[in-house]
């Protein structure tokens, strides 16, 4: 494995077309958006993603989703129990953690089980995620629909329907922007390497690939481009607010909703010494 020597920025840019980029559920699983009506992705949301990518490249994940077990633990503390076997040296203990899992020692994490006697172990990891914002305010609809058959057997006499009524929201149109940082201190704290950068840059370009849902039918969310920059050393030539500030998406016609990606002007500032490689998304 390569050691990463130099700090990565990266930013995509995320078009979504009549689906639920990242449901509330504190909100009748509408789209989050703001006060101001922009829409949003959170961090937590992208990451999921990006495990489940991670998975699907073959690699080894500690945080999975019930319907994505690939091992047969039932709960983080399973997992972590089989691989970890009681370790009290919390030093050890992390350090097997991140050689086991490249979802820990990329993103980090805290390990407090009540198997673990009171032990508490946290990994801080290199990549950072933002919560990802719409570049316009987002329209969101919503549909009444309906359920043409009983989950239960009717009662003899009841004058229940097979119909029930429920609802599904969608954002017409949004832009998102993704942006995110890795930092090579953290990475040589967790073992993270070049290679593993590398499938996380493959991730995020295929975000959205087995990721359809009912909310998200296949091909209404995807990564249209994705910027990679590589710094030539470990700190960065420039700030990553500065990196991500590069990039600006401006509406062509602000007196009107966009309503596809080319209604947007995508425009790169030069960073002098520091050119990103541009990739297409899937």
């Amino acid at each position: 494995m390569t050691v990463l020597k130099n700090k990565i920025d990266f930013a995509a840019i995320v078009c979504v077309n009549r689906a639920n980029a990242n449901g509330d559920p504190l909100n009748g699983n509408r789209p989050r958006t703001d006060y101001n009506g922009f829409g949003e992705m959170s961090d937590v949301c992208i990451k999921r993603k990006i495990r489940n990518r991670m998975q699907d490249l073959g690699q080894a994940v500690f945080v999975q989703s019930e319907d994505r077990c690939d091992d047969g633990f039932g709960s983080l503390s399973e997992r972590a129990a089989a691989v970890l076997k009681g370790e009290k040296n919390r030093d050890v203990y992390a350090k097997t953690a991140c050689e086991t899992w490249l979802d820990v020692r990329a993103f980090g994490q805290v390990f407090a089980f009540k198997d673990a006697k009171g032990m508490s172990v946290g990994v801080r990891g290199p990549v950072s995620i933002h919560q990802a914002v719409s570049i316009s305010p987002v329209e969101i609809e919503s549909l009444q629909i309906t359920k043409s058959v009983n989950g239960e057997k009717s009662e003899k006499g009841s004058n229940r329907t097979s119909d029930t009524m429920g609802m599904k929201h969608f954002v017409r149109f949004g832009v998102y922007l993704v942006k995110g940082s890795i930092n090579v201190q953290l990475a040589e704290k967790t073992g993270f390497s070049y290679e593993d950068a590398q499938i996380v840059k493959e991730c995020l370009r295929t975000l959205f690939v087995n990721d359809a849902s009912s909310a998200r039918p296949d091909g209404s969310m995807e990564v249209v481009r994705l910027y990679w920059w590589e710094h030539n050393c470990k700190d960065g030539q420039y700030s990553s607010a500065a990196v991500h500030r590069s990039i600006t998406i401006t509406p062509k016609d602000p007196s009107r909703m966009p309503e596809c990606l080319s209604d947007y002007e995508i425009a790169l500032a030069p960073l002098e010494g520091l050119k990103p490689e541009i990739l297409d998304g899937v």
